[in-house]
C-alpha cells in the first residue's frame, strides 16, 4: 500500500526592508548574517532585515503616517491587508537590524541616536516580545511608523517542494538619518554595508538565499538611493517571482522564471516533487506528460514518443542506442513520424513510416496528432490535440505560428526546453 503524501504546508506570508545608502563608490546596501542553526534552511545566511507578517501587525494601521491599507493593497495587488506587510517591515527591521522607521510630532524621522542606549535596547526588547509594544511605544513618544518612505520593489514565493515556503514583499529605503545599524545578536549576529554587486558575487563568499542574490543582482543596476527609489515607486505592477526546484549537471537548484527551462519544468513537476530539469544532457529520458516522452540525442536534438491506448508514434528518431532503451512501456512504437524530410522505420520493425497530409489527424487511442503546415525549420508539425502541445521541429526561441484554429499552449521544439505560451 502506498503511503499518504504528507499534505503541503502552508504558506507564509512575510516582509523584508532592504536598507541603501550612498557610499563612496555608489549604492550600499545592508547585508545581515544570520545565526548558525540547526533545522534553519537559511543558518548562516546573509539576508536583509525581514520576517514572517505577524496577525497583530494588522493593528499597527493606525499608526502608520502616509499611506492607509486601501492605497497600500492596491500597490501589492491585494484585496485588503497590504499595510500589514508595511507594518511587519518596520518592526522586523526595528528588531533585527535596530533601525526605525517612524516620525515624530513635527513628522520628522525619529533620530534613534539621541536616545539613551539603555533604553533603546529596552524598547527594542519589547518590541521583539509582543507587538502590542510597538503600539505602546508609539503612543507613548507620539511616533508613527513612516511607512511612506518605502517603495515597492520584488516579490518573492519559494518554490514548490522546499520544506517551508514563504510569499514575500521586499521593499526599498533609504537608511534614516541619525540611527546606527545595531544587530540583535540572537537571530541576527553580524551586519555589513556592501555595493549590491560585491555582495552577490560569488567571490565574496556569503552564504545567500536564490532570492537574494537576484534582488542583489537588480539593485546593482542602480546608481544611488534616489535613482532606486524613483524607479520602484514609478512601477506600474511588481511581478511574482516564483522559482522552481529542478536537476542537472550541478546538483538540485532553483530555476528562475527566466531562464529558458522555467516552463518546462513547470509542466514537467508543477509540485516540486522531483524530475524537472534546467539541462539537457545526450541520452536524457524524460516524461513529459503521460502521453509524451522526449529522449535528447548526443548532438542535443530531441525525438518525442506520443502515446495512447492504440500504441506510440516516434516522431523525429535520432539514431543511437539510447532511443531505443528509452522507448516508454506503456506500448509499441507503431508509426515514426518527421517534421522534416521523410520519415524512416530503420530500426523500428514493428513500426511503419507515414507521412499525413495537412489537416489530417493520427488516432492513437486518447491520444490525437493534428498535423499542421510547416514552416522555414520544418516541412510538417504535429499537434497533440489533447495537450495542446505543438511538436514544432524547430529550435527553441524561433517563431512559431500556427493555424487560428489550432488551439495551441505548449510548444515542444526539436532543440532546448518545452515553452510556454502566453494567453492573448
Amino acid at each position: 500500500m502506498n503511503a499518504t503524501p504528507p499534505k503541503p504546508r502552508p504558506i507564509r506570508t512575510a516582509a523584508s526592508l532592504i536598507l541603501l545608502r550612498d557610499g563612496p563608490g555608489g549604492l550600499e546596501v545592508l547585508m545581515l548574517r544570520r545565526a548558525d542553526k540547526p533545522d534553519d534552511q537559511n543558518s548562516g545566511a546573509s539576508v536583509f532585515p525581514g520576517g514572517v507578517v505577524d496577525a497583530h501587525d494588522r493593528e499597527l494601521h493606525t499608526r502608520c503616517a502616509g499611506l492607509d491599507d486601501a492605497a497600500a493593497s492596491a500597490r501589492l495587488a491585494l484585496p485588503a491587508g497590504g499595510l500589514d506587510y508595511y507594518a511587519a517591515a518596520v518592526r522586523e527591521c526595528f528588531e533585527e537590524a535596530g533601525v526605525l522607521f517612524a516620525n515624530d510630532a513635527e513628522g520628522a524621522l525619529v533620530a534613534l541616536d539621541r536616545i539613551d542606549p539603555e533604553r533603546l535596547a529596552a524598547m527594542r526588547a519589547a518590541v521583539a516580545d509582543s507587538t502590542e509594544a510597538l503600539l505602546a511605544l508609539c503612543d507613548a513618544q507620539g511616533w508613527r511608523l513612516a511607512v511612506d518612505q518605502f517603495a515597492y520593489f520584488s516579490h518573492w514565493l519559494t518554490p514548490p517542494g522546499m520544506p517551508r515556503r514563504f510569499d514575500t514583499r521586499f521593499f526599498v529605503a533609504a537608511t534614516p538619518a541619525g540611527q546606527e545599524v545595531q544587530v540583535d545578536g540572537f537571530e541576527i549576529v553580524e551586519h555589513r554595508w556592501l555595493p549590491p554587486a560585491e555582495a552577490a558575487s560569488p567571490a565574496l563568499g556569503l552564504k545567500l538565499m536564490n532570492v537574494t542574490r537576484r534582488v542583489l543582482l537588480e539593485l546593482a543596476g542602480f546608481a544611488s538611493v534616489a535613482d532606486c527609489l524613483a524607479q520602484a515607486r514609478a512601477r506600474a505592477r511588481v511581478r511574482l517571482n516564483m522559482p522552481r526546484l529542478a536537476d542537472g549537471p550541478e546538483g538540485r537548484r532553483p530555476v528562475n522564471v527566466d531562464e529558458a527551462s522555467y516552463d518546462e519544468v513547470a509542466l514537467v513537476d508543477p509540485d516540486g516533487q522531483g524530475g524537472g530539469r534546467y539541462a539537457h544532457e545526450a541520452g536524457l529520458s524524460m516524461r513529459l506528460s503521460a502521453r509524451v516522452w522526449r529522449v535528447t540525442g548526443a548532438d542535443g536534438t530531441h525525438s518525442h514518443f506520443v502515446g495512447g491506448d492504440a500504441g506510440w508514434a516516434l516522431i523525429d528518431p535520432v539514431p543511437g542506442e539510447a532511443l531505443r532503451a528509452a522507448a516508454p512501456g506503456p506500448g509499441p512504437v507503431r508509426w515514426v513520424l518527421a517534421t522534416r524530410g521523410e520519415a524512416s522505420a530503420t530500426g523500428w520493425p514493428e513500426a511503419r513510416a507515414v507521412a499525413p497530409k495537412t489537416g489530417e489527424s493520427l488516432d492513437l487511442g486518447g491520444a490525437t496528432l493534428r498535423v499542421l503546415d510547416g514552416d522555414e525549420a520544418a516541412a510538417r508539425r504535429f499537434l497533440l490535440v489533447e495537450e495542446r502541445m505543438l511538436f514544432s521541429g524547430s529550435a527553441q526561441g524561433a517563431a512559431v505560428a500556427w493555424p487560428d484554429d489550432a488551439a495551441v499552449e505548449w510548444i515542444a521544439p526539436a532543440r532546448g526546453f518545452v515553452v510556454r505560451q502566453a494567453p492573448d
